[in-house]
Formats: C-alpha cells, structure tokens, sequence
C-alpha cells in the first residue's frame, strides 16, 4: 500500500468508528493523515499530491502494521491523537503533551499569532502571566511573540506544570518564563500588563455529555461548575489586584457566552475575532473590572 492508501484506509477506520476530533484535526482525512506520517517520521506538512509526493511511497509491511497498530489504538481508547503521538501543534509551533495536561488548542493562540491584541498593548507592556497555563503553549507562544517580556506561567495541576516545563525547555525559554504552582491568583504577585487566561469553563451540563476523547483529558482543566463560571468568578473579583493601571485581561469561555453575560451582566467586555467566531474569547481592561 502506498501512503495515501494507508491514510485512506485509516480515514475509513476512523469515520466508521464514530471518533471524535478536535485537538488538533477536525476531520477524518486530517487525523489519518496526521497519525501515518507521525508513524513513518515524515513531517506534517509533507506535500500529498504530486508524482513525487509522499503520497506515492510504498512503506514497508513492518510501518504498515505499526499504522494499523496506532489506528487501532486510537479507535479502541478514544485518546486524542496528540496523547498517542505525545505531540500537538499550535500556531506552527510544536509543544509535548500527555495525559497530565489538555491537548493545547486555545483560541488565544490566533490572537497572539496574528497582532489582534497588539493595539490595547504598549511599549511598557513588560510583565504577562497566563494563567492556568496547562502545558505550557499560551506562555510559550507569549514568549515568542513578544521578544520582551517576561512571562509568568502558572497552574494548580503539579502534572500540568512538569509538562510546561518540557516545553519551556523545548524552546529554550528557561530564562524568560518562570512557570510556578497556584490555585487561580493566590499565589500570584505582578502587577501584570497583560494577564492570558484558558480556564476551566465547560458547564455541568456540556461535561456530563463530552465526547470520550475529551474525557481522557485532565477534568480539572476542563470543569468550571453549574454554568462554567466558578473560576471566572473568582478571577474577575482578583484579577484587578494583579493588575498594572493600563493591564488588560484576555480571557477564553468557549461556548459559554450566554453564561457569561448571565454571571456578570455589568461588566463592559470587548469581544475579538477568532476562527471559531466573536463570542468565544474576550478582552477586558482593569479599569472595566474595577467599574
């Protein structure tokens, strides 16, 4: 079989499983072909097409069996892809991951990658904490956007934070980011100029009918009480303390804008475009909070 047949063959096996995605694909065709080429050691961009792409190459009988093997793993534990591959990409940059932390995916990635939060920052913006930091991404692409700064990362996970900590070494970040423990802003000192936030946001609801593949991930990063606010709660009634005067806060609730609005129907949020739309990731300026 060549290696488009192979990753035929799993995009077949994984549609008639009923997988789920997103952690890193959103589709069938884009997990197969993710996992061969992980599995054969060619890079994720290998061209596809072609009379001399990848595409045509014949792997060996051992490679097609370790395919098989992987795409039988995956269908049988419902593991996102990223747990099998101990691999996960964002923004074109390469981080670890295990099961000790959420595959990284935040929508705040674009925001940093693309300049969208660049206006409400300046040249004093100098200190940034992301905060509930998982694995380490958000800090990482933080670090890297902003030549700089100097970043805070933290998290109540200790397993979270050991993951974090191989990225930030991957990355040879060591001696800009200083990756601590806390639960929320209790161990937390700044002031900040700019404060990153993925928090634990899905509501009882929605976690109660997670597919499988999210339910392999840590709970912790992912539960945010009855309607997903607990956290943010607290975070907002905090956060001002931590905050420089100019300091803002960008802060992801996924789906749970209507909660949001619901929990603080006071606050005056700036909502910013991502690929997943305008309802999804939100600024807010300390002065916003304090008012």
């Amino acid at each position: 079989m060549t290696v488009l047949e192979l990753i035929e063959t799993g995009e077949r096996q994984l549609t008639q499983a009923g997988v789920v995605f997103g952690h890193g694909t959103h589709n069938a065709f884009d997990e197969a072909a993710w996992l061969v080429l992980w599995q054969l050691g060619l890079p994720l961009d290998s061209v596809l097409d072609g009379p001399d792409s990848v595409a045509s190459q014949h792997p060996t009988a051992t490679q097609q069996t370790q395919i098989a093997a992987l795409f039988a793993e995956r269908i049988r534990t419902r593991k996102p892809a990223a747990y099998l591959t101990r691999e996960a990409w964002l923004q074109g940059v390469a981080f670890y991951v295990d099961e000790r932390a959420i595959v990284p995916r935040s929508l705040i990635a674009e925001l940093l990658a693309d300049g969208a939060i660049d206006s409400w920052l300046s040249t004093a913006t100098q200190e940034v904490l992301d905060l509930c930091t998982g694995n380490g991404s958000l800090a990482v692409l933080a670090a890297l956007a902003y030549p700089d700064v100097r970043v805070d990362a933290c998290d109540i996970s200790a397993d979270a934070l050991a993951v974090a900590r191989i990225n930030v070494d991957k990355h040879g970040l060591q001696q800009r980011i200083h990756l601590f423990e806390s639960d929320g802003l209790a161990s937390v000192r700044g002031p900040y100029d700019l404060i990153l936030c993925n928090p634990p946001y899905v509501n009882a609801l929605s976690m109660a009918a997670l597919p499988l593949e999210y339910r392999a991930e840590p709970a912790l990063a992912l539960s945010g009480g009855s309607d997903g606010m607990d956290f943010i709660r607290a975070l907002l009634r905090d956060a001002p303390r931590h905050m420089a005067e100019q300091a803002v806060l960008v802060l992801e609730i996924g789906n749970e804008r209507e909660h949001f609005e619901a929990a603080f129907p006071q606050i005056e949020a700036v909502w910013l475009e991502t690929s997943a739309g305008d309802d999804q990731v939100l600024l807010l300026t300390r002065e916003a909070l304090l008012a």
